[in-house]
């Protein structure tokens, strides 16, 4: 059975971060050099994620994690008053099942209960599946693209967004 809650402090922030590596060497193999993607720590986010855990959803499949997303207030100054979905990560063994899309469901639900009517996300240009999966949820692209770098290859995000 599926359930979607809140991270709480009897969680193991590690087995989350597990979820984002496992997701990242799947989802983004050919867009991410390989080298990079294959030499990732599975506890590369925990610190990272236990420092905000309080906006952190985990999707709990008979109670082991499967999926982790994260919502935040803007962080880019252009977009005051925007929620931000910052990630949405699943196991691979879960993609397509229909979790990523009751986990972004309840992401969205947790910043409209703050306020925020208007939410964006950035997706990698080149992640084709994640492109459709937004749209298939209501955002459109904005036109805004953010380049960066990552594993030493120039990759573009570009942004999402839902009115």
């Amino acid at each position: 059975m599926l359930k979607i809650r809140r991270y709480s402090e009897t969680d193991n922030i590690d087995e989350v971060s597990r979820i984002y590596a496992l997701s990242w060497k799947t989802a983004y193999r050919g867009i991410i050099p390989d080298e990079y993607l294959d030499s990732l720590s599975e506890t590369r986010w925990s610190a990272h994620l236990n420092a905000d855990a309080k906006r952190l959803l985990l999707a709990l499949e008979d109670g082991k994690p499967v999926g982790a997303a994260t919502y935040s207030e803007v962080r880019d100054v252009k977009m005051k008053d925007w929620g931000e979905i910052i990630s949405l990560y699943l196991l691979p063994s879960h993609f397509h099942k229909g979790i990523g899309a009751r986990l972004f469901a309840a992401a969205i639900g947790e910043l409209e209960n703050e306020g925020f009517r208007n939410i964006y996300l950035w997706v990698l240009e080149e992640n084709y599946r994640a492109r459709a999966f937004y749209e298939k949820h209501g955002f459109t692209l904005s036109g805004d693209v953010n380049a960066d770098n990552i594993g030493g290859r120039d990759v573009n995000e570009v942004r999402y967004v839902k009115k």
